[in-house]
């Protein structure tokens, strides 16, 4: 069947993006400073009943980073990151994020750190009844309590910041295109200008440059915002490409998290399978070919 979903237009994002001074004095900071580690997970248990997907895992995600998650399936790659946003209560363990136990947080007290994250889910989870601009506004009302018009009024900042042409804002989810998805819902995630963006399969269903263009935008917005990244992908030009360290999970905990380099290097069957097999090559001489090019 022939689909009519209309073409994603390519978008170019700005290689800078003008900050006000109190951004400038934040990133400032950021590069004076030592790394620090602005997610702590220690000890965490996940369990289905009798399964447990998790057991005694311990990660450190640093401030400013783009962090890889990456496992076989089933190991619990999307259910760390719902542990960490608040979508799952863990069976036991502890999350530190600013410095706060998050399992000791409730109300009001939790309310006011997760308001710091934004996430995008692997299939966009927009509202199907609202337009482009109210799906972006509507954390804007509900969480900020700006009105309605001040809300759509930055709805259409967050869009242009997602590379979204002006017209999108009326459209609605169901006459987008996959990639269209993704950068409205990214939008949406910075709605509230998060510290920490959390991003379930960003590039799955999107052809090779749709997802070479949103690794691309993903990055200059890290760069631009200040913002840590905590990324879960199967997709290895996107490690290549985007992630400044690389956290493997197997066995219920974390394996190994280094540089891509070092964990590719790891002596592990399913490491050496995943990076060093016919795809993992390929990505690697693509990443290979692109530094070279840059450095010219």
């Amino acid at each position: 069947m022939v689909s009519h979903m209309p073409q994603e237009p390519i978008i170019k994002v700005p290689e800078t993006i003008i900050k006000t001074p109190e951004a400038i004095i934040k990133t400032q900071e950021a590069i004076i400073k030592p790394p620090e580690a602005i997610i702590q997970i220690r000890h965490l248990v996940n369990c289905f009943g009798k399964q447990c997907v998790h057991q005694d895992l311990d990660l450190d995600v640093q401030r400013g980073e783009v962090l890889g998650v990456v496992g076989g399936s089933g190991t619990g790659k999307s259910v760390l990151l719902r542990s960490i946003v608040g979508l799952r209560r863990p069976t036991d363990g502890h999350i530190h994020v600013f410095g706060q136990d998050l399992m000791a947080l409730s109300g009001l007290a939790r309310s006011r750190v997760e308001r710091r994250f934004g996430v995008l889910f692997q299939r966009g989870a927009l509202f199907s009844s609202l337009t482009v601009t109210e799906n972006v506004a509507l954390p804007l009302i509900e969480n900020a309590g700006l009105p309605r018009a001040e809300a759509e009024r930055l709805a259409q900042v967050k869009l242009a910041l997602a590379g979204l042409p002006p017209g999108a804002g009326s459209k609605y989810p169901a006459s987008l295109s996959g990639g269209m998805v993704k950068r409205v819902a990214l939008a949406r995630a910075l709605a509230l200008d998060p510290d920490i963006l959390f991003l379930d399969e960003p590039t799955a269903g999107l052809d090779p440059i749709g997802a070479a263009a949103f690794d691309s935008l993903i990055r200059t917005l890290r760069d631009a915002l200040n913002l840590t990244v905590f990324l879960v992908t199967h997709d290895l030009d996107t490690l290549y490409t985007l992630c400044d360290r690389v956290a493997v999970l197997s066995q219920k905990k974390v394996l190994v998290v280094d540089t891509l380099d070092k964990v590719a290097q790891t002596n592990d069957d399913w490491i050496q399978a995943y990076f060093h097999g016919p795809r993992g090559r390929a990505a690697y001489q693509a990443a290979a070919t692109t530094n070279s090019e840059e450095r010219l």
